[in-house]
């Protein structure tokens, strides 16, 4: 039996769009360890991968990647699914965008479904946030036109970039551009294509007031750098002016937008998140010109904080693809300055970090165009050091012999020590720290308790809400019934192991049968009606599917647009501990695939016995009420109860 294409019931009007041939395309092509792999580190662990999970804090790994089945399982956050849901969530995408961006990747071309939408589909289609998206796909086409093909922007912001010493292929690869002079040249280009005055303003690309009714572009007069997510889109821009004598300020960023949050994006993490995750290392820098001299330079494991306070969201973007960070500062005061707010935030979260600022004369940018790309790598690699290091070189300049002095900076190595997480480091970092200030391991001790203390007093109070939360977390146990949970499992089987043929014994007859045959066949016997509206519509679609010689299980629902059912079947074909490889001990278990036949008689058995006592009560319940004929139902009840003592002399024996 074949399975079968994605049944109407389940296909949003999101899938119109994309034909059915194509997103089985996608799904047979993509192997969900290569996209998850650009956005976690990964790591063998048996037959799966592991990695930590991108969706909450955690030290252990819990993430789990399946190759053979094709899905992932968050264990810390709950959440999990196929490539589609991941991009979905980690992306914000809608389903047909992390399609769209699949079939990209792995250059399947896509065949649209002809069938004309209607206006209600369409404004769904084009939602508040899908226009943003665009707009900003639409601005970003306009000023690389305006860079590359206009005489304006040969002559003022190709130029700029050329003096800067950039080839063409990295002003390609960054997708540089230009705005031009003429105060609204995009917002009426924009507004010409059909795009709203609503959205232009949302966007923050235009400006408009009761002096400029027509509106004017935030970012005229200068170039132009774009701000990609993870994954490539366009979320918003960062813009130089190039004259002097005009009193604003020289780099102008796009405004917090819905897709747009600069505190949550890096600067070049697009284009740099290959060679971070291969060279497991990633370099900070300030700027956009750090980042793109050092592209150019070779050096391609490169992401800039650009123009704000490095932030927890940014620390947790570098987190998934490797633990190792070497801060590249400016050496003068403000880099310092940077240095030190980023190190205690970065050793937080975790990170292994370095730190080495420039000579005075030089930042990263200029450091890079000076010098041939294997100098520079040469260059930090022998010269970052480690932030006790670093601290140390900084604060001991200034002592000049002073006993007080002496002791704050002390104070205040410690006290970054006091921000690792783990214990272990925290004891390494002190015994290091005690040859470098030449104190006693003992008195550094104690002044770590004194640091811990207070950086705890330092960190924010957590809301109620979170403490409430982690209250539920810490209290709140799963009390589902017996039958329900027993329901469950039925499904979990079917969707698990739906074409596994079982030698069924019936009547001293032995029967072939397959899992969903088995189970179906159960639950048609008792009449049973599914009672979770969840199990309900995955009991219907296979008994659907079996009615038409098509066989439903995990591979069909995992293809379907449902959150909740993807959910389902991962959590049904996902364990949350892998058993150990005992076999080199000559100690041999049996797998839950091998005994599934056991298995399935006994869930089976199991929830028929629950069923029954479930009908038992209700029969006993109608009688406290009162019915017309008692006799009746006293005799059902009899009948239950030795249907009852037969189930458990056979799960007795099966035990």
């Amino acid at each position: 039996m074949e399975i079968a294409p994605a049944i109407s019931f389940f296909i949003s009007i999101f899938e119109v769009m994309i034909s059915r041939a194509t997103i089985d395309k996608i799904f047979s092509a993509v192997r969900v360890e290569e996209v998850i792999g650009e956005y976690v580190q990964l790591k063998k662990a048996g037959s799966n991968y592991k990695g930590l999970s991108p969706f909450q804090d955690e030290k252990t790994p819990s993430f789990v990647v399946s190759p053979s089945k094709q899905i992932w399982k968050d264990f810390s956050s709950g959440k999990g699914g196929t490539a589609v849901s991941f991009l979905m969530e980690i992306e914000n995408f809608t389903y047909p965008e992390a399609l769209r961006f699949l079939a990209k990747k792995y250059g399947i071309e896509i065949e649209e479904d002809t069938r004309e939408l209607s206006e209600e589909e369409e404004k769904e289609i084009r939602g508040q946030r899908d226009l943003l998206y665009k707009i900003h796909e639409v601005a970003n086409d306009f000023f690389q036109n305006q860079l590359l093909k206009t005489e304006e922007g040969k002559n003022i912001g190709l130029a700029y970039f050329r003096e800067r010493g950039l080839t063409d292929d990295i002003i390609k690869k960054f997708q540089l551009g230009y705005s031009p002079e003429n105060r609204n040249a995009f917002t009426e280009y924009a507004l010409e294509k059909g795009y709203k005055k609503e959205i232009l303003e949302q966007s923050g690309l235009s400006i408009f007031t009761e002096k400029s009714p027509q509106g004017i572009d935030r970012f005229r007069e200068r170039v132009i750098f774009p701000i990609h997510s993870f994954s490539g889109r366009v979320l918003g821009f960062g813009a130089r002016i190039l004259k002097n004598n005009v009193k604003t300020a020289k780099y102008l960023n796009s405004p917090e937008t819905e897709i747009y949050h600069k505190s949550k994006i890096l600067y070049g993490i697009s284009q740099a998140k290959q060679a971070i995750s291969k060279d497991n290392l990633c370099l900070l820098v300030e700027g956009y010109m750090d980042v793109i001299s050092f592209f150019q330079s070779g050096i391609e494991n490169v992401v800039a904080s650009s123009g704000t306070s490095l932030t927890k969201e940014q620390i947790k973007l570098i987190k998934r693809l490797t633990p190792n960070v070497t801060l590249l500062f400016d050496g003068d005061s403000a880099g310092v300055k940077a240095a030190f707010r980023s190190i205690d935030m970065l050793l937080e979260e975790g990170m292994n970090i370095k730190v080495m600022l420039f000579p005075e004369d030089h930042d990263p940018d200029s450091f890079a165009k000076a010098n041939s790309g294997d100098y520079v790598k040469n260059y930090i690699q022998e010269n970052a050091v480690d932030f006790i290091q670093f601290k140390y070189n900084v604060l001991n300049k200034d002592i000049d012999n002073d006993p007080f002095k002496r002791t704050e900076m002390i104070k205040e190595i410690i006290r970054s020590i006091a921000f690792v997480p783990n214990r272990l480091q925290q004891e390494i970092l002190v015994q290091e720290a005690a040859k470098l200030l030449e104190v006693s391991e003992p008195n550094l001790f104690a002044e770590l308790q004194v640091q811990k203390v207070n950086v705890e007093k330092e960190k924010p109070a957590p809301s109620l809400s979170v403490k409430l939360e982690k209250v539920e977390k810490a209290t709140s146990i799963d009390h589902v019934p017996p039958l329900l949970f027993l329901e469950s499992k039925l499904v979990d089987l079917m969707l698990k192991y739906g074409d596994k043929k079982l030698n069924i014994k019936n009547k001293g007859e032995i029967k072939s049968r397959t899992v969903i045959e088995e189970i179906l066949r159960h639950l048609g016997s008792d009449n049973y009606e599914i009672q979770l509206p969840l199990n309900k519509k995955i009991v219907d679609e296979i008994r659907e599917g079996y009615q038409h010689q098509e066989l439903r299980k995990s591979d069909f629902f995992l293809n379907l647009m449902d959150e909740d059912i993807t959910m389902k079947v991962t959590n049904s074909l996902i364990e949350p501990h892998q058993l150990s490889d005992w076999s080199k001990h000559n100690i041999f278990f049996s797998t839950e695939e091998e005994v599934v036949g056991k298995i399935v008689r006994d869930v089976v058995l199991r929830h028929k016995r629950e069923f029954v006592m479930k009908t038992i009560k209700d029969l006993q319940k109608k009688l406290k009420e009162g019915v017309e004929n008692p006799i009746e139902h006293y005799d059902k009840i009899t009948q239950l109860n030795s249907l009852k003592i037969k189930i458990d002399e056979t799960l007795y024996r099966i035990m």
